[in-house]
């Protein structure tokens, strides 16, 4: 073999291995290489993270500015808000709020009609001024001269709840206290409306009841009528602490 034949052997010898080592070798037929996302594919961007759902929080009682509310107790949940559209007007309205774990306060009842005393509304009540009293108050003790419309509240039946004579306007009186209850402005919870005892002294004024709607204005409570009297008496339950919250609308928004 000539020198010349042999360099040329080894030459190729040399070639062929660098080809096969560099994978240029065929696929076997049928096999796939792996495919590149297409631009735009959403293969191809990071998936986008779901929104988060809206925080929803508990509804606040309505119409009540940060003050008013703060004095509503947190055991309470039953409240009858009694709104005036001004300090010195006694026609209202009266509706019911119950207050639930997720939801927050909801009305329950109402809007009703109401009347409340004839000069209007007071921070400063003093017996006999005609005015209603502003403010949040327990409602623990209710009764009436008819029998108990199956209230949940204690509830003393007397014949001294019988009334009689015309009111401010020269309406009759009559069946006015035929259900009440009572708020627990100055006086002993636990009592029935009838107890005269005024923890607060005489001159600060007492008996102030919700009752029975007469067709105007009263000395200091707030009345409804009848039928929402004994809506109201029935839905109030003792272990939910009831309050009443009352007074003017631009009293009541502080």
């Amino acid at each position: 073999m000539t020198v010349r034949k042999a360099l040329a052997l080894v030459i190729g010898a040399v070639m062929c291995t660098g080809v096969l080592g560099t994978g240029c070798a065929q696929q076997p037929s049928g096999a796939s290489s792996p495919a590149s996302p297409r631009p735009g594919s959403s293969a191809s961007q990071p998936a986008s993270p779901r929104p988060a759902p809206p925080r929803s929080f508990p509804r606040p009682l309505p119409g009540l500015g940060p003050a008013t509310r703060a004095r509503v107790p947190d055991a309470s949940r039953q409240a009858l808000v009694v709104t005036g559209p001004t300090e010195s007007s006694y026609e209202a309205q009266a509706v019911l709020y119950e207050q639930y774990p997720v939801q927050g306060w909801r009305a329950v009842a109402g809007p009703w009609p109401a009347h409340n005393g004839l000069r209007g509304w007071t921070d400063e009540h003093e017996a006999g001024d005609l005015h209603t009293p502003i403010g949040v108050f327990r409602l623990s003790d209710a009764g009436g001269r008819l029998p108990d419309p199956g209230t949940r509240l204690p509830y003393d039946q007397d014949p001294e709840f019988a009334v009689s004579g015309t009111g401010h306007l020269g309406e009759p009186l009559e069946g006015s206290f035929d259900y009440v209850i009572a708020i627990d402005y100055n006086r002993v919870p636990g009592t029935t409306p009838l107890d005269k005892t005024r923890p607060l002294g005489e001159d600060k004024g007492g008996g102030v009841w919700i009752h029975v709607d007469h067709d105007g204005p009263t000395n200091a409570c707030v009345s409804l009528s009848e039928e929402h009297m004994r809506t109201l008496l029935n839905a109030l339950e003792p272990d939910k602490e009831p309050v009443v919250v009352m007074g003017p609308e631009s009293v009541l928004r502080r």
